[in-house]
């Protein structure tokens, strides 16, 4: 990986077919990669599961636990800040490279000189925009009924508007998980290695997911499943799965891509 800070020369890689071996073998590496450093998988996990404690402590003490739901739902947006860290681990794994959490942390800090920060910037837009619209979604339906706190009685979700401002709030959520999954899902750990625009790379990944739809919808809906268990006991579940997808990205994006 070079350290340019210029602007990226165009570049395009060629979008491959995935089957299942391919996520086989992407957990398996991201398992390995995990084992093999589990250090540095606490220490990059910790800013992501403190950051979700941080947030279920100031929406409680406002007394509106409510809206620590659709906030968490689009906490994991903001995923891809860490994963850059377990990106470049195991690209230092696999080319052999010496493993010092000094230089692992100077490569992610370079990252601001390069595309990473307008990818985030994409990213923080999607997580604002969806945390606006579920406060909207939650006005429409249930604006005009009688309100309790919600903090201690859950009866108004029960409530015929509650319900299906729950599946409709749900639907919303999906779409936009499936989109922003489809812009990241290669795109950040190919703007770690490669020196690409992040138009380009968000493109690419979109690519990918287009040619291998049942492949990469199976995958985008196993890592929901997985960071939704790992968020139930306080966080502290994604202190081991949030270094394995991270790893395990990094591993498929190898696989799903080829390089002229």
């Amino acid at each position: 990986m070079t350290d340019q800070t210029g602007a990226p020369p165009v570049t395009v890689p060629e979008i491959l077919s995935l089957d299942l071996g391919d996520l086989r073998h992407a957990l398996q590496q991201g398992w390995r990669d995990f084992l093999a450093h589990p250090a540095y998988g606490a220490f990059f996990a910790s800013v992501y599961v403190a950051g979700g404690w941080l947030l279920f402590l100031a929406f409680t003490i406002k007394g509106q636990v409510w809206w620590t739901l659709p906030a968490a739902a689009g906490f994991p947006i903001l995923g891809p800040f860490v994963a850059c860290g377990f990106y470049e681990i195991s690209r230092r794994r696999e080319a052999g490279a010496p493993l010092r959490l000094g230089e692992v942390m100077g490569v992610v800090f370079r990252q601001k000189d390069r595309q990473i920060p307008s990818m985030a910037a994409v990213i923080v837009v999607f997580f604002l925009f969806w945390n606006f619209l579920s406060h909207m979604i939650f006005a429409l339906f249930l604006g005009k009924a009688t309100m309790v706190n919600v903090s201690s009685s859950l009866d108004v979700f029960l409530t015929p508007e509650g319900m299906m401002m729950l599946a409709f709030g749900t639907a919303v959520g999906a779409v936009f998980a499936t989109l922003l999954y489809a812009l990241t899902v290669v795109s950040l750990p190919m703007l770690l290695d490669r020196e690409v625009d992040f138009v380009t790379a968000m493109l690419t990944s979109m690519a990918l997911v287009r040619e291998n739809p049942v492949i990469m919808l199976g995958w985008g809906a196993f890592i929901a499943v997985l960071l939704f268990l790992a968020m139930l006991p306080g966080f502290l579940g994604l202190f081991a799965v949030l270094p394995i997808l991270g790893h395990a990205s990094w591993h498929l994006y190898r696989r799903a891509v080829a390089w002229a």
